[in-house]
């Protein structure tokens, strides 16, 4: 697995909870999802999803 950069997570807003970043999250003028940073351990948004599995949204 890939470490998150730690000028990255420096850069981040960081969420305490992934509820805390799934609320950001609704907000997001993009479509962004969640992640537990392995630098610092809290929560940051990203819109990648490079070899993720995204659900397709309801229509």
């Amino acid at each position: 697995m890939k470490r998150t950069r730690l000028s990255i997570c420096a850069r981040k807003r960081r969420y305490g909870s992934e509820e805390d970043a799934r609320e950001a999250m609704v907000r997001a003028a993009i479509i962004v999802r969640p992640y537990r940073c392995d630098r610092c351990g809290l929560f940051h948004l990203t819109s990648r999803t490079k070899g993720k599995r995204i659900p397709r949204p309801v229509a």
